[in-house]
Order: C-alpha cells, then sequence, then structure tokens
C-alpha cells in the first residue's frame, strides 16, 4: 500500500520563488515603505529561518508597521506576482515526466489562478490532474480545509498521498496534521541551513527534485 498521489508545491518548488519575494517587495514600496535591499532579503532570510508563519505578514509589520493593513500589500503585490519564462526550475519537468508514470499528480498552493497560464506555457499542466489553487478553491494553506479539499479530489485517503513543499508551516505541517506523507524540498522559502530539529520534521528531505522519484517511492 504505497503513494498513489504526489502533491507539489509550485512556488520554490517548481518555480524560483524569488518572484514572490520581488512582489511583496515592490508592493511595500510603493506604500511608502524605505528600506534597502539588504534590509529587505536580512528579514526575508529570517522568515524563512522562522518557518513560522505568513511572510507577507512578517515583512509588512517589520517595513510599515504593525497597523499596516496586509490585505493592501497583497493587492499591491498582486501585479507583480507572476511567473514570466526562465523561472521554472531545471529539473521540474524530468521528474514530472518520471514521476506520472508511476504517480497521479495534484497540486496544493498559495497561487493566483492565472498561475495555470505560466504552467501550461511550459508544458506542465497536462502532467495534473487535481487542482488545489487557492484562488480557485478559496481557502490558503495552512488551512486543512485546502489538504482535505484536495484528497477528496483526488478520492485517496491521506495514507496514499505525499505533499512535496519548501515551507514547514505551510506544507509539511498540515500535510502531517491531515495524515499524508511529506516531503521538504530545501530552495525557495526553505531556510538554506535548515536546523537538526526542522530536518526531522518531514518524512524526508531533498535539495533538487532529482530526488524526489526515488525518495517517494521508499515512503
Amino acid at each position: 500500500m504505497g503513494i498513489e498521489v504526489v502533491f507539489l508545491d509550485i512556488g520554490g518548488v517548481m518555480y524560483d520563488d524569488r518572484v514572490y519575494a520581488n512582489a511583496v517587495r515592490a508592493a511595500l514600496r510603493e506604500l511608502g515603505a524605505v528600506f534597502t535591499d539588504d534590509e529587505f532579503a536580512a528579514e526575508y532570510a529570517a522568515c524563512r529561518r522562522d518557518q513560522g508563519g505568513s511572510f507577507r505578514e512578517r515583512l509588512t509589520r517589520r517595513f510599515l508597521g504593525s497597523d499596516a493593513d496586509v490585505s493592501e500589500v497583497e493587492a499591491r503585490a498582486a501585479p507583480h506576482w507572476s511567473y514570466p519564462p526562465g523561472t521554472l526550475e531545471a529539473d521540474v519537468v524530468p521528474c514530472l515526466r518520471e514521476l506520472s508514470g508511476r504517480y497521479r499528480l495534484g497540486i496544493i498552493a498559495n497561487q493566483p489562478s492565472a498561475v495555470r497560464e505560466a504552467m501550461r506555457r511550459d508544458g506542465l499542466t497536462e502532467f495534473f490532474s487535481v487542482w488545489g489553487v487557492s484562488d480557485d478553491v478559496g481557502l490558503e494553506k495552512p488551512d486543512p480545509r485546502l489538504f482535505a479539499h484536495s484528497l477528496y479530489a483526488a478520492a485517496v485517503p491521506p495514507s496514499r498521498a505525499a505533499m512535496v513543499g519548501d515551507r514547514l508551516d505551510y506544507d509539511i505541517r498540515p500535510a502531517k496534521q491531515a495524515g499524508m506523507r511529506t516531503v521538504w524540498v530545501l530552495r525557495g522559502e526553505a531556510p538554506d541551513d535548515p536546523t537538526p530539529e526542522q530536518l526531522g520534521e518531514p518524512d524526508a528531505a531533498i535539495r533538487t527534485l532529482a530526488e524526489l522519484p526515488e525518495v517517494v517511492a521508499r515512503l
């Protein structure tokens, strides 16, 4: 009784997540925040290190103050948040080709619905049969209802599904709570140097998607 469905996040796992970071940075500046690129990078790195809640909210509080409207930052960031050609990670398509021969594939991701346009352009949509995109569903990770919705749509018990993501707080922990197996991808919004305690949370941790098919086979 092995894995039947593999769910993947999008930003950080399949696409360069600097796109999102740059969108938030631009939004903060449009709303009047004054900071250097180095100051933003340091706070963003701290978010990645801590793995403890909304990056957008933390960055908003840090650079616009505790009373700032996070939803306004989200709205300003939206026009900047898209994946242009060249932002797809090189290991994605070979990995999906190998996985799709063994498993059904799905998406669980906090993304605008328009992300499908980039994925279609890059030849990815054909690999996925289950779509748990936050804008489509009206739920965002780490809300357990998004995981429950995606598992229901896949018609698979949690024990036969795996979640592949770059965040402990938004991917690994809620997936484990749902009863899924978990693989932490150490890029994107993952810390550069995860602690032993952090590495002990997922069922497996990988640096590239080239490792994923073999790891999923062992889950």
